[in-house]
């Protein structure tokens, strides 16, 4: 799917970054157990690198990848091995969490992608490449916000198309209009003739 980064990789005395890519050591300042890191030169932070746990390697990073002052994106070492393996994003700007990436394998490339396609808070819909061939090969919808997935999209045998697909229905109740009746005879649903059933 896509290939982190190993920007928080310890391999010396000192960490340093590259955040923007150009082959240029970003500047920094030092403030504590959190770095400060300016990819542009123009004296603004654009992102800030924390050390969570006081070992001298950076564990967390805040980006400011927009421009606009604001640290929208977070990159996380969950496991301590000196490598970026959670992005969490607020691409809204509502300052909720609404897209998580993930390396769950750790082999250094994104496999699973989390997003929140409501704007509810909520993680509702999961792309995954379970296999590790770059391409996702399962989708996960849950549409009624239960944390239960209640769409599940699978390419079982890697050719690139979803061939399998299992719904749940969203809470099914055979009485909607009357819950007082008898099991399926709500007064909701009709013959063909019009007939109440």
């Amino acid at each position: 799917m896509s290939e982190f980064d190993d920007t928080m990789a310890d391999t010396g005395a000192e960490v340093t970054f590259d955040l923007d890519g150009d082959g240029v050591e970003d500047a920094t300042m030092q403030v504590g157990d959190n770095t400060y890191i300016d990819t542009d030169g123009d004296g603004t932070a654009d992102a800030v690198a924390i050390d969570t746990d006081g070992d001298g390697i950076p564990d967390e990073l805040h980006i400011d990848m927009d421009g606009d002052g604001t640290f929208e994106t977070e990159a996380i070492d969950s496991d301590g091995d000196g490598y970026i393996d959670t992005l969490a994003s607020d691409t809204s700007g509502d300052g909720v969490v609404d897209q998580v990436l993930m390396d769950t394998t750790g082999d250094g490339y994104i496999d699973t992608i989390a997003s929140d396609t409501t704007g509810d808070g909520h993680l509702d819909t999961v792309m995954a490449d379970t296999d590790g061939d770059g391409y996702a090969d399962r989708i996960s919808i849950d549409t009624d916000g239960d944390g239960t997935p209640n769409t599940v999209l699978t390419d079982t045998d890697g050719d690139g198309f979803f061939d399998t697909v299992e719904t749940t229905p969203e809470a099914y109740n055979p009485n909607p209009g009357n819950p007082d009746a008898p099991s399926g005879t709500a007064g909701n649903f009709q013959s063909a003739t019009g007939e109440n059933l």
